[in-house]
């Protein structure tokens, strides 16, 4: 599996600012990690997005892109409103691709 971690927006962000993609396999990762990026990606899309909030000054938004299998999954969240599921996908992507 591959998840892609998009981020755009954010502090003093013109226009539609992202920043370059970043990329994680589970191939890459030790087992229990990667057990826990399916776990995780799992809860985030079986979590639905049903509290959106309005646009907030200077809030980060992000897109996951799930590839496994030929299927492709797609999740958009924002710092204005994410759910605990999408949070927690996030946290581990961030410590893992700060590691690459």
């Amino acid at each position: 599996m591959k998840v892609t971690l998009e981020t755009y927006g954010g502090l003093a962000a013109v226009g539609d600012l992202r920043r370059r993609p970043r990329v994680l396999d589970t191939d890459t990762l030790p087992e229990d990690t990667a057990a826990e990026l399916v776990r995780l990606v799992t809860a985030a899309v079986a979590t639905p997005d049903t509290d959106r909030a309005e646009p907030a000054r200077d809030a980060m938004s992000y897109t996951v892109t799930v590839q496994d299998d030929g299927r492709v999954t797609v999740l958009e969240q924002s710092d204005a409103a994410m759910t605990p599921a999408f949070a927690a996908l996030l946290a581990l992507l961030r410590k893992h691709l700060a590691q690459q």
